[in-house]
């Protein structure tokens, strides 16, 4: 009897549990919140132009960090051109970062970045981390990760791992809100 009463314990325990997690709204995977300086850089667009981070300083800043060979990086790109579609102005900037010194370095790696931004239809500024340096100052292992700045230059989410374009709309919002 006590046997049986535990089982069915156990049972509605796992009912309680099934249908509250398949009715409790999804939850965005957390981001790190952090408060520290973001290294400036000055790097070469795809276009051939310099790009330095403190000449966005006003602005809420995305860095995302990618590779043409990550898979994780395909799946979040579409996302990431939605969410700067919606969100560029006057206060909004993104800047991809190419792993460049992890292509194949030279013509063929320009070409297979060109062909990816191409591809996804990125219009956001493509900058190389041609040296690697960049990675460097920001940690960066593994990719996609995703540094959200607030207009004083600080980093105040770090995101790792594929983004929705809600993720990014969410983000951003809250650096908004954020006096």
């Amino acid at each position: 009897m006590v046997v049986l009463g535990g089982v069915i314990g156990l049972v509605v325990v796992a009912i309680v549990w099934m249908v509250s997690a398949r009715y409790a709204a999804p939850l965005m995977p957390a981001a790190a919140e952090t408060n520290r300086p973001a290294p400036d850089f000055a790097l070469s667009t795809i276009d051939g132009k310099t790009l330095r981070l403190n000449d966005l300083r006003g602005k809420i800043v995305v860095v995302n960090f990618w590779g043409t060979w990550c898979i994780p990086c395909k799946e979040e790109t579409p996302a990431l051109q939605a969410a700067y579609e919606q969100l560029r102005g006057a206060d909004v900037e993104f800047v991809g970062i190419n792993l460049r010194n992890q292509e194949e370095l030279g013509a063929p790696g320009d070409a297979a970045v060109q062909s990816f931004v191409d591809e996804y239809g990125v219009t956001y500024p493509i900058v190389y981390d041609s040296e690697g340096e960049v990675s460097r100052q920001y940690q960066i292992s593994p990719i996609p990760v995703s540094y959200f700045l607030d207009s004083q230059g600080n980093i105040r989410y770090v995101y790792v791992g594929t983004l929705t374009t809600t993720d990014v709309v969410a983000l951003v919002q809250r650096l908004r809100d954020t006096p």
